[in-house]
């Protein structure tokens, strides 16, 4: 692939999603595409190929939306529902790719992936027709840097309640959703940023999110060029929030392409 490297928001809403099914609050009844928001997942366009963030439910809709043909790598930040379980909408591209799809998660994602999707590991599935099921083949995350499709990426621990989440580092960009607090261990990789991702679901703390402030307060400390909130919910209104933002800080939205 030639050309800058990008990064494409296929989504950037809470765990329900924005709409939210049964709420009737003004975000949720808004016309305004940019508070329309998938579960929070990121494309990395790269040097060597296409390297996804998590597999959301929505995933399918996600990559049409986007035009997106063909995906190279995953990473997974955690295990949870909305991040995980849009993973069987991947089976078509080991077809393309000519053999499994490589998935860099941690011992404890791969665990679960293999509870959820059993039939993708199954001795009966092993000599299935290509795009019968999943084929993956899992690259375990050790604690430290990795190359894939070209570049090299760092994982940043977080802390999401009594969960650990990852955050990864390309280049000059971090992309850290779903946490609640840096730990002391992970600050160091963010360093020297040109472009900060954060997690920030909504005004008030949260025992497993960033609320707004806290999210400005890494912000602050990191010094970022540029920072964008994602994983938010239906309290934050595209039409209203921007403007009460300090510089640099801005909401990414579903659709979002930024270069780096």
């Amino acid at each position: 692939m030639a050309g800058p490297r990008t990064i494409t928001f296929l989504g950037t809403g809470t765990s329900v999603g924005v709409p939210m099914i049964g709420c009737d609050c003004a975000v949720c009844r808004s016309t305004n595409p940019k508070n329309s928001r998938y579960r929070s997942s990121v494309l990395f366009r790269l040097a060597e190929g296409n390297l996804l963030i998590d597999t959301g439910p929505e995933l399918r809709l996600q990559l049409l939306r986007e035009r997106v043909e063909l995906v190279h790598a995953i990473a997974y930040t955690h295990y949870h529902a909305d991040h995980l379980f849009g993973l069987d909408d991947v089976r078509l591209f080991p077809r393309l790719l000519g053999g499994p799809l490589p998935i860099y998660c941690t011992e404890e994602v791969e665990c679960v992936i293999r509870t959820a999707f059993p039939y993708a590991f199954a001795a009966e599935t092993e000599d299935a027709p290509a795009g019968f099921v999943p084929k993956l083949i899992f690259r375990r995350l050790n604690g430290g840097s990795f190359d894939a499709l070209g570049e090299r990426i760092t994982p940043i621990p977080l802390v999401h309640s009594r969960f650990t989440s990852f955050g990864y580092r390309i280049g000059d960009l971090a992309y850290c959703t779903d946490c609640n607090r840096i730990p002391t261990q992970s600050w160091d990789l963010l360093e020297g940023l040109d472009t900060l991702i954060i997690d920030c679901l909504r005004f008030k703390p949260h025992p497993a999110h960033l609320g707004l402030d806290e999210a400005l307060d890494i912000i602050r400390t990191v010094r970022p060029k540029r920072a964008f909130l994602t994983h938010m919910s239906h309290e934050f209104d595209y039409d209203s929030l921007p403007r009460m933002l300090p510089s640099p800080v801005q909401m990414a939205y579903d659709g979002l392409t930024l270069e780096f």
